[in-house]
């Protein structure tokens, strides 16, 4: 069970807002044997570990009322109490780039995400990504967790995400998507003519041995599921509709190159391209160099944090998508001639 707790602000004498946040937790039987460092991590969500550790060795994150040390096993049952003042998050610089926003007040903001936009600075890609331009739209972000993002989209798969403006909105939807009641369904386009939809129910972690990559991994890996059905078959292609259950890294690209069906444009997933009969040679070129996973975040559905009410979105194909899904179906037509 956790309690969390509204922020509260305190206004200092330099004029600065510091940001308190209180959180209490009780360790559920999965995490019996888990260091106190890995048991938070899962338990808190949205802050690094890093961050959680240090609040163990200052005593801010306590175990039934006692500092102790980051490594201490738990025997399940105990309760964790995070009692800590929130710090400005990372060194990110505001930056001001283009956001297409689809709702707002003061609680959340739900935005579609374009192609190419990075979700968050990392390697490679310290600045021009959706954290630098959320920092520039809405400052006070810098005390949410990870600016108030929860989850993710790749920087090459397009549509709606949710970002918390507070601290309780913040930690009510990571329990949402905890607790998988978060709804998020994507369009894709698949290599392959599928037969009828379903459901694939196979666990995800880092691939064995391209660690930038993810895999089914039996041994080792998070439970991942995610259920599809077909919106329309093409010639060696299809329309599918997928609604995640749950929120693995690349779910839908990796779930859907094992079962045989990788996304048209996925570089890292498909493997070499298989050359479809009957089109010409321009389009199959166009096929081969579409620039990227053709994969669309269209629904989005959630609590809101505040009010209670249950809230959905859903935005239309961007332009690149909608492209190559009318020249399948022009290339389906042609071929019937």
């Amino acid at each position: 069970m956790t309690e969390n707790i509204p922020p509260v602000e305190n206004n200092q004498d330099s004029g600065q807002t510091t940001t308190e946040v209180h959180q209490t937790v009780t360790v559920p039987a999965e995490l019996i044997g888990s260091r106190l460092d890995q048991a938070a991590a899962e338990l808190f969500t949205g802050f690094s570990r890093s961050r959680l550790q240090t609040w163990i060795k200052d005593g801010s994150l306590t175990v039934n009322g006692k500092a102790v040390k980051t490594r201490e096993k738990l025997f399940g049952g105990e309760e964790l109490v995070l009692d800590a003042q929130l710090e400005e998050q990372g060194d990110w610089e505001p930056e001001a780039i283009d956001l297409d926003i689809v709702y707002e007040d003061e609680s959340i903001l739900v935005l579609n995400k374009p192609t190419g936009l990075v979700v968050h600075p990392g390697a490679g890609n310290s600045t021009g990504t959706l954290l630098n331009a959320l920092l520039h739209h809405i400052p006070g972000l810098v005390n949410v967790p990870r600016a108030g993002i929860v989850h993710r989209l790749d920087k090459d798969t397009t549509g709606l995400m949710v970002v918390a403006k507070t601290l309780e909105a913040h930690a009510d939807l990571v329990i949402q998507l905890q607790e998988r009641t978060m709804g998020r369904e994507y369009e894709a386009i698949t290599q392959g003519v599928m037969t009828g939809g379903g459901k694939v129910e196979a666990p995800i972690g880092r691939h064995p041995r391209q660690r930038v990559k993810m895999a089914v991994t039996p041994f080792g890996g998070k439970e991942a599921v995610t259920h599809y059905r077909v919106l329309k078959r093409l010639d060696a292609f299809t329309h599918i509709r997928c609604k995640l259950e749950t929120g693995r890294t690349h779910q839908i690209r990796v779930h859907m190159a094992h079962i045989g069906y990788p996304l048209v444009g996925d570089a890292t997933y498909a493997g070499r391209f298989k050359v479809p009969k009957g089109l010409d040679r321009e389009f199959i070129e166009y096929l081969r160099n579409f620039p990227r996973q053709a994969l669309h975040a269209a629904q989005l559905g959630l609590t809101h944090p505040v009010t209670g009410e249950f809230m959905e979105w859903q935005v239309e194909l961007p332009k690149d998508f909608l492209d190559l899904l009318n020249r399948l179906k022009s290339a389906q037509r042609r071929a019937r001639l």
